[in-house]
């Protein structure tokens, strides 16, 4: 029987639960989320999501985990209900297709820190050419593969715990460091005035809806990366106060990454906040011209920080979503920790292949489909992203909460929670878990999830039409 391991302490439990969470959705998505949605009228918005919603989605994944010692998939047959593991094979699913294109994505941060410690500045408005690059982005990708295999292969402790104790004490550190030089930017007040004061004409059902995606995604739910991270935990921790840090590490790290950005930004636009780029284009083609006016010394030492930020950030999401697969090999089918890792990893590369060239390295992969009522074909990465993060995460997290709140019962829930936490019972944090889970979560989830269907795949966007 392959051995499992475990961690070794709360902290690394949560640095590698918070590492999972943060990532490229906290330093990049979420900067650009916000300034689609108003700015801090959003930022108020995704942090009602984050507890409302969210918290009680992880509770009830970490629990899952930790009642079973096992991977998504084994844990919901070891708790009885052998025909519900398609939630966890769902989940197994999702973070193979999502490590496919994220680690892409990886690789192209990793591959912008290189080209910025040589002084490249010009890689910004490049950014075309380099993503359709097979050879010099599938290297950089190949390497953040390698890195990430690497530190699961060593295992629980000696492994993901481990670099996620190194990792997230550095990436809080970069961003502080980045933070402090930004707002002495000129025009970082108009930056941080857009970001921290709330404009709530922008407020509609469609900015509620944003923040919720971004939510869910950012905090690593629906995937079964929690239940997988929770089967390590022990016995002795508090499930609700691990759960509440991870959140707020995750949405402080967020909010810090906006304090860092929107200075920047401000200072490229000249103050003018009505000209925010969104998604790449903010980061990997508006960002490096921002760093070469700071001249050829100090813009290379910024913006190589920077992107070097964004690899770590990365790297610690990258491991929890390859760690899902291997532990769903090890518990499953007994095959040694090191080979699954390797076999898996190399599995997900492959896969990742047509992501590689859907930015125009290849015709076919960049024009990939076309959904019903669209005008536009979508590239294979923006489809994989479409199907896997926007459509099976909603539908993987209504699962687990109608399975805790209606199948396998709410009592079952409070006694795995009230272990190592005695004064659970009858608190209020019960009983909001309790309602949660029964009525908040699947309601809104389901909704999220028809909607996204509907909007993504078949061009009908109820919510346009609620919003107009």
């Amino acid at each position: 029987m392959a051995t499992r391991g475990g961690f070794s302490s709360k902290f690394g439990f949560i640095a590698a639960a918070a590492g999972s969470a943060v990532g490229l959705g906290n330093l990049w998505g979420f900067p650009f989320e916000v300034a689609d949605g108003g700015g801090a009228a959003f930022v108020l918005i995704y942090l009602v999501c984050c507890f409302v919603l969210c918290f009680p989605v992880m509770v009830t994944e970490i629990a899952i985990g930790r009642k079973t010692g096992l991977n998504p998939v084994g844990a919901f047959k070891s708790l009885g209900y052998k025909n519900w593991n398609i939630i966890g094979k769902l989940g197994v699913l999702s973070g193979v297709l999502i490590l496919s294109y994220y680690n892409v994505v990886a690789g192209w941060a990793f591959g912008y820190f290189l080209e910025l410690v040589q002084g490249r500045f010009e890689i910004g408005s490049e950014f075309g050419t380099f993503t359709a690059n097979f050879t010099k982005v599938g290297l950089y990708a190949i390497l953040f593969m390698f890195a990430t295999a690497f530190i699961v292969s060593k295992g629980i402790a000696s492994g993901i715990e481990k670099a996620a104790k190194i990792l997230m004490p550095s990436l809080i550190i970069l961003i502080l460091m980045l933070v402090i030089y930004a707002v002495t930017l000129e025009h970082a007040t108009e930056g941080l005035q857009f970001y921290l004061i709330p404009d709530f004409s922008k407020i509609n059902l469609e900015v509620v809806y944003d923040a919720l995606g971004q939510a869910f995604f950012s905090l690593s739910l629906g995937m079964g990366a929690l239940i997988t991270y929770g089967s390590y935990v022990s016995k002795n921790d508090n499930i609700i106060s691990s759960a509440a840090l991870i959140t707020l590490a995750d949405i402080g790290i967020a909010f810090i990454a906006g304090l860092m950005m929107f200075p920047f930004v401000a200072y490229l636009l000249n103050g003018n906040m009505d000209q925010i780029p969104s998604g790449a284009g903010l980061i990997f083609v508006t960002l490096p011209g921002v760093f070469e006016t700071l001249g050829p010394n100090l813009g290379v030492i910024i913006g190589a920080a920077f992107f070097l930020l964004l690899s770590f950030a990365a790297l610690t999401s990258t491991v929890s979503l390859l760690e899902v697969p291997v532990s769903y090999l090890v518990d499953e089918h007994q095959i040694r920790r090191n080979r699954a890792v390797w076999l898996v990893a190399l599995g997900i590369f492959l896969v990742g292949i047509p992501s590689l060239l859907a930015n125009g390295g290849s015709d076919f992969f960049s024009q990939f489909i076309t959904y019903f009522g669209a005008e536009k074909a979508v590239d294979f990465m923006s489809f994989l992203g479409h199907l896997a993060n926007d459509t099976f995460l909603p539908l993987g997290g209504l699962m687990i909460v109608s399975f805790a709140a209606y199948i396998w019962k709410k009592e079952q829930l409070y006694n795995e929670i009230e272990t190592g936490n005695s004064n659970f019972k009858g608190s209020f944090i019960e009983k909001y878990i309790g309602f949660a889970i029964t009525y908040i979560c699947p309601v809104i989830l389901g909704m999220i999830f028809i909607l996204t269907v509907l909007n993504r795949f078949f061009g009908i966007d109820l919510l346009g039409q609620f919003t107009a």
